[in-house]
């Protein structure tokens, strides 16, 4: 070498005249190849001296650095290249060391040239597989000067670029390289993950904001498409979350959370979206309930924020549970749907509150707020129904409950959903969001049998009169109803209510009913009808509310019906008819005609699918006289924009009604039992009725209390009564009667329920009969001339008594 003696050169070690000897006098001669391979065959002859190698590798390294002498620099570090990939011995632990130390000087250089020199050496070295692990060696420089670089800022967009690929390829080698290694779980500590997730994010960022500015380009080849740094950080993220396990996941995803706020990247959320669905196909499938859970915290902790924010992160979690419901969900089904039914709860309360706190200044601003809370409640119920539309059948029978037992109803209590704090349009609001949500779970669903998809917990609270009240609250219950009954998908065919002149064109799908669908009918059948009758009844009905209600028969009648179900459904039709006809609830006009409208356009319905001739006659009949004379009371007249309604409906016109005779004649010649027809359709009475509005069902069957064994008539008839003044106290008593009221309406409730039909028919029948006699005997005595003397009767101090005169010598007065 230049400027040193022969003496001093012979004196010098072997390894460092190697060394010196592979610097060429000119740089641009690059590394001398012959010399190299001495030094490469020293290295690997003699493993002991590769540290002293390194080490004088690196301070001639240091010190060209410093003198700006950048040929040399280049020629060091592809000599150390070589090295590194000759040698694989245990003695190249020391000189790992001072090739990190030589890279780590040149990413401190202030050079591009320099940066991504030594970036490119750490990538060949982080691709050696090391036969031993390094228990001392770490990597937090280089975490921090690789993501640094990510941020690069330089004025030259060329340089600028250069310096982020070669960032995020630095960072790529670290992931590599710890992963490897036995102590890889240090590259998962919080301190690391902090610095590696947002510089990967904010170059996939950058980039799509730059696309987003100059519009869509064309397709890329693939050299090209390496060199962007959005897609190159896209790889290295996915990489880095496929090579994530199960204690080291949290760590990877908390920082997306942190970027996405500090950035504002929530509303929009195009770029989260795409954020968590890379996330969510990249790391292993087990562990996606981690990823859910990690998204409902942050919903938990941003609750407060704008609307829109929140609606960013629940569209954040459904496109998460959209992939993650293919997979494995884990334990957070109901952790899910729990927070979720939490924060529509915290939205409808933000809701009303700034309704409330803007009472009398309507605001635009405040009406801002309201549609932006509608929209984080529809993206609530969708990501609830997505959700459960995409469990497995057992699971969404769960959700269906869970949901169901959150709406306030009466009666009833949830601890995140009290009724008590909402307020009556507070929890009109809840009842129709969960009811949306149950809606759209519901949707899909076939259940084995009817009892599967309506077990009595859930359609008890389901058919509450709470829910009732309300037009479109009945209308998402009948439609729930129709999503769990109809197993054969014939609902579209049977979508609006018109007269379907031949419903054999429908093709509609049916099986034998089954022995399990017979019980359910027997056990719930009466509170189908119910509903369907109350329904009718309310005041508020439109025309989708009758379309509803004609859908819930004709699928009964598909799915459940046999003989006896045919039966109680022609009663209930009857009844139906009787409501409009004898107007108790003084309907209006178009309620009425809409009624009729129902009953002709579903016994047309029923007259064919049963296939009865004198049964079809009858109803065509009916029909085809009302198109002539009463076309109103069909429901393509009555469902017009513009329909002329009748001032009165008259009781006499029997050739428009359907007439109970008539078709209990004509079915009893086809083999049905139709002595049950000739029985009035009462319906169900229950405990809620008495504190609902609904009181004339209550009234009717009180008419019936009597019907109990061991209430006879004729013990009645013959138990004579002494009146005194304690029993006139008694009977002015409210609570006294409150009470013997309700246990006689708890009675007759058990005996409708519980009693067979034949047993509940032979005792009305022979209390008629009693009562028949009773007034005969009534009448012959008061038309009979009394005998004389005539019985006379004295009150006196509290105490009635009677003189001994014979029954049958009272007259009509006297018996009351």
């Amino acid at each position: 070498m230049t400027g040193v003696c022969c003496c001093c050169a012979a004196l010098r070690p072997r390894y460092k005249r190697l060394v010196d000897n592979i610097f060429p006098e000119d740089p641009k001669d690059g590394l001398v190849k012959a010399d190299m391979e001495k030094l490469t065959f020293y290295a690997v002859s003699a493993p002991e001296k590769l540290d002293r190698i390194g080490a004088y590798l690196a301070e001639r390294l240091s010190r060209d650095v410093v003198r700006h002498r950048y040929g040399y620099v280049l020629i060091a570090m592809e000599a150390l290249d070589q090295l590194l990939m000759a040698c694989h011995s245990q003695s190249i632990k020391p000189f790992v060391e001072s090739f990190l130390h030589m890279v780590a000087k040149l990413l401190e250089s202030g050079e591009p040239k320099l940066q991504v020199l030594g970036t490119n050496s750490f990538v060949k070295f982080a691709n050696i597989e090391e036969d031993t692990p390094s228990y001392h060696r770490r990597y937090d420089f280089f975490v921090s000067r690789f993501s640094a670089m990510c941020h690069s800022c330089d004025q030259d967009p060329e340089v600028q670029t250069e310096i982020r690929i070669a960032g995020i390829r630095g960072i790529q080698g670290v992931v590599r390289k710890t992963v490897n290694d036995e102590l890889r779980a240090t590259i998962w500590e919080p301190q690391h993950m902090d610095k590696i997730v947002p510089s990967l994010l904010f170059n996939m960022q950058k980039i799509e904001d730059i696309d987003s500015r100059t519009g869509p380009q064309s397709s890329p080849t693939g050299g090209v498409k390496e060199e962007n740094p959005s897609v190159l950080a896209e790889n290295c993220f996915r990489e880095l979350l496929g090579r994530a396990t199960y204690g080291n996941m949290n760590n990877a995803v908390r920082p997306v959370f942190a970027h996405l706020d500090h950035h504002k990247l929530w509303d929009p959320n195009e770029f989260a979206v795409s954020c968590f669905k890379i996330i969510m196909y990249s790391i292993q499938a087990q562990y996606s309930h981690h990823v859910i859970q990690e998204i409902l915290g942050h919903l938990d902790v941003r609750k407060r924020d704008s609307p829109r924010v929140r609606a960013g992160i629940i569209q954040v979690l459904l496109e998460a549970v959209a992939i993650a419901a293919k997979g494995s969900i884990g334990p957070t089904v109901l952790e899910v749907f729990n927070t979720l039914l939490k924060h529509l709860r915290i939205s409808v309360d933000l809701e009303l509150g700034d309704r409330r706190s803007s009472a009398g200044s309507a605001t635009l601003s405040t009406s801002s707020k309201e549609s932006d809370e509608r929209i984080v409640q529809n993206a609530i119920i969708q990501t609830i129904g997505f959700f459960g539309s995409n469990l497995p059948d057992y699971q969404r029978s769960e959700i269906m409950m869970f949901i169901m037992s959150k709406v306030p109803v009466l009666g009833t209590t949830s601890q995140i959903l009290d009724p008590s704090h909402l307020g009556d349009l507070g929890t009109r609001r809840i009842q129709i969001m969960l009811l949306r949500s149950l809606l759209m779970v519901t949707s899909g669903y076939k259940a084995t049998t009817i009892s599967n998809a309506l077990p009595a917990p859930f359609l008890d609270p389901l058919l509450s009169p709470s829910l009732m009240e309300d037009s479109e609250l009945r209308q998402l219950v009948l439609e729930i109803l129709h999503n769990l009954i109809d197993r054969h998908d014939n609902r579209a065919k049977l979508r609006g209510i018109r007269i379907i002149p031949d419903v054999s064109d429908l093709k509609i799908k049916r099986d034998k009913i089954s022995r399990q669908d017979v019980s359910f009918m027997k056990k719930h059948g009466q509170q189908l009808y119910r509903h369907i009758y109350l329904g009718c009844k309310e005041e508020d009905n439109v025309q989708k509310n009758f379309e509803l209600l004609f859908t819930s028969l004709a699928l009964t009648t598909i799915e459940l019906a046999n003989e006896e179900v045919v039966i109680d459904l022609i009663r209930l039709a009857i009844a139906l008819q009787d409501i409009a006809i004898i107007n108790e609830d003084n309907l209006p006009m178009f309620n009425r005609c809409g009624v009729m409208a129902l009953v002709a356009a579903y016994l047309n319905f029923l007259s064919q699918m049963i296939a009865v001739p004198a049964f079809c006659q009858h109803v065509s009949k009916v029909i085809e006289t009302r198109s002539v004379e009463a076309s109103y009371f069909l429901p393509e007249t009555i469902f017009k924009d513009k329909c002329d309604l009748p001032k009165s409906l008259e009781k006499d016109e029997t050739d428009l009604f359907f007439l109970t005779n008539k078709i209990a004649e004509s079915l009893g010649g086809s083999g049905y039992s139709v002595e049950r027809l000739s029985v009035p359709y009462v319906p169900q009475v229950t405990d809620e009725d008495r504190l609902s509005r609904r009181k004339s069902i209550v009234d009717t069957v009180s008419l019936q209390v009597d019907i109990l064994p061991g209430n006879n008539t004729e013990d009645k008839v013959d138990n004579t009564e002494e009146i005194t003044f304690e029993a006139l106290k008694k009977a002015i008593d409210n609570n006294g009667l409150e009470e013997q009221e309700k246990e006689k309406r708890r009675l007759v409730i058990e005996k409708f329920q519980k009693a067979p039909f034949e047993e509940i028919a032979a005792q009305c029948e022979t209390k008629a009969n009693l009562l028949h006699d009773r007034l005969a005997q009534i009448l012959e005595l008061t038309i009979r001339p009394p005998p004389s003397p005539s019985g006379t009767m004295t009150i006196t101090a509290g105490h009635a008594h009677y003189h001994s005169v014979p029954v049958y010598e009272m007259k009509f007065p006297d018996l009351f």
